[in-house]
C-alpha cells in the first residue's frame, strides 16, 4: 500500500478564535507533539498545505459570505453571517486562516485522487458547522464538505461521509442532502439535548436523494457499547449498499465522557475503537481509501492528544498498545505549562470496548435510534429494517 499522508503545518495553528474560547489550537499543537514522541511520525514527510482560492471556497460557499469572512477583522461583527458571535469571533488573519484549514483538507483530497495514497488524514480540519452563507459551531469555512466537492470532479462518483463527532455534522448535510452521490451518515448527542438542534432520525435526504442522509441521534449518557452497538447496527449494511469510492470521516472527539461540552461517555479507547473499524470499513467498502479529518474535543490535555494520535497511528497502521504510558518529556512539559492539570499514565481510559450486537432482543437505550434510523432509511436502500441480518 502506498504510504498514507498525513496533512500538518505549525501554520494551522492560526485557526485561533482567541481568549478562553474553547476551539483552542493547543489541542493540535499537543497531538502533533505527543504523536512524535510516541514514535507515530517517524519517517513520515508532514505535507504543508497552501490557502484555498475562492474558486474553491465557491464550491460550497457564497460569494458575499466569502468577502464578508475577508473584511471583518476590519469592520467588526457580521451578525447576518455568523461573525462576530460568541462561538464564532471575529479574529484578524480569519479568511486566511480558515482558508488554510481548507487548504489543508484537499491536499489530503489530491493525494488520494492522483493515487498518491490510499489514506491521508488531517488533524486540522473537520468544520463540518460552517453554512453556505454563515459561519457556526467554531466553524469559518466548511473543509469537509469543499474537499467532497472537488472529489466529485475529479474522478469519484460516489462519497461515504460518516461524522463520529457528537454534535450533528449539519453543515455537511445540508450541502449535499439532495445529492445522490454523497451518502452522509452522523451518530451525534440527540438533537433534542445539544446544539445544533438538529440531525433526527426522519432527516433522509430530498430531491431523489432520499435515503442519503443517515442520522443516528444518541442519548445523552452513551458510553462504548452503546455507540458501537448502533454504528454497527446501521453503517456497515449502508455502506456495503451505497459502494463509495472513498469514505471520508469526521473525527471529533467531544464524544468523551469528559468533554465539557457536551454529555456521551465515550472513553479513549472507544475512540480507538471506532477508528480501527473505519480503517476496516475504508477497505472492505472503498477500495481502502480513506479521509480523516479531525473536529470538536474540548478536553484539551487529557483527551484530545491521546485520541488524535490514536487517530494518526491507526491511518498510518502504526496502532499504538493502549497500555502504552505517556512520554515522560511529553507529560514533563503539560506539568510546566499546567502545573495543575490532572495528566492520565497513558495512552488508555482502561474501559472494555466490547459490545452485543444490535438484534439480540434485548432494549438498549440506544435501540431507539437504532429502530427509528434504521425504519427510515433501509427501505430507501432494499434493506430490511427489522432483520438484523441486513
Amino acid at each position: 500500500m502506498r504510504a498514507p499522508a498525513v496533512v500538518w503545518d505549525s501554520s494551522l495553528l492560526g485557526y485561533d478564535l482567541g481568549g478562553e474560547h474553547p476551539f483552542n489550537p493547543v489541542r493540535l499543537e499537543l497531538t502533533i507533539r505527543l504523536a512524535t514522541e510516541l514514535g507515530v511520525l517517524d519517517g513520515v514527510e508532514l505535507l504543508v498545505p497552501d490557502a484555498a482560492g475562492e474558486d474553491e471556497l465557491r464550491r460550497v460557499h457564497l460569494d458575499e459570505y466569502i468577502e464578508a469572512v475577508r473584511q471583518a477583522p476590519m469592520t467588526g461583527a457580521d451578525f447576518a453571517h455568523g461573525l462576530g458571535t460568541e462561538d464564532n469571533p471575529v479574529f484578524t488573519g480569519m479568511h486566511e486562516a480558515s482558508a488554510l484549514v481548507v487548504g489543508s483538507t484537499l491536499l489530503a483530497a489530491r493525494k488520494i485522487a492522483d493515487g498518491e495514497a490510499t489514506r491521508a488524514v488531517n488533524i486540522a480540519g473537520g468544520l463540518h458547522h460552517a453554512m453556505p452563507g454563515k459561519a457556526s459551531g467554531f466553524c469559518v469555512y466548511n473543509d469537509c464538505s469543499v474537499a467532497i466537492s472537488w472529489l466529485l470532479d475529479h474522478g469519484f462518483d460516489r462519497v461515504a461521509y460518516v461524522d463520529t463527532d457528537v454534535h450533528h455534522g449539519d453543515g455537511v448535510q445540508t450541502a449535499f442532502y439532495d445529492d445522490p452521490r454523497v451518502l452522509t451518515v452522523s451518530l451525534h448527542q440527540h438533537p433534542f439535548t445539544l446544539w445544533p438542534g438538529t440531525g433526527y432520525s426522519a432527516e433522509t435526504g430530498k430531491g431523489g436523494a432520499e435515503g442519503t442522509a443517515v442520522n443516528l441521534p444518541l442519548p445523552p449518557g452513551t458510553r462504548d457499547g452503546g455507540w458501537l452497538r448502533a454504528f454497527e447496527a446501521v453503517v456497515p449494511s449502508l455502506l456495503e449498499q451505497f459502494r463509495p469510492q472513498v469514505l471520508v470521516t469526521q473525527c471529533g472527539v467531544d464524544s468523551h465522557e469528559e468533554d465539557p461540552l457536551a454529555d456521551l461517555s465515550l472513553s479513549v479507547d472507544g475512540h480507538r475503537a471506532i477508528y480501527r473499524r473505519l480503517r476496516e470499513l475504508s477497505e472492505v467498502h472503498a477500495g481502502g481509501r480513506w479521509i480523516a479529518v479531525g473536529g470538536g474535543g474540548y478536553q484539551l490535555i487529557r483527551v484530545v492528544p491521546r485520541s488524535w494520535t490514536h487517530l494518526l497511528a491507526t491511518v498510518l497502521d502504526r496502532d499504538v498498545d493502549p497500555a502504552t504510558a505517556l512520554p515522560p518529556n511529553w507529560v514533563a512539559s503539560i506539568s510546566r505549562a499546567a502545573p495543575k492539570a490532572e495528566i492520565p499514565p497513558g495512552m488508555s481510559d482502561g474501559r472494555d470496548t466490547a459490545f452485543v450486537p444490535w438484534g439480540d432482543g434485548a432494549d438498549e437505550p440506544v435501540d431507539i435510534a437504532i429502530r427509528d434510523t434504521r425504519r427510515a432509511i433501509f427501505p430507501l436502500h432494499g434493506l430490511d429494517p427489522d432483520d438484523p441480518r441486513d
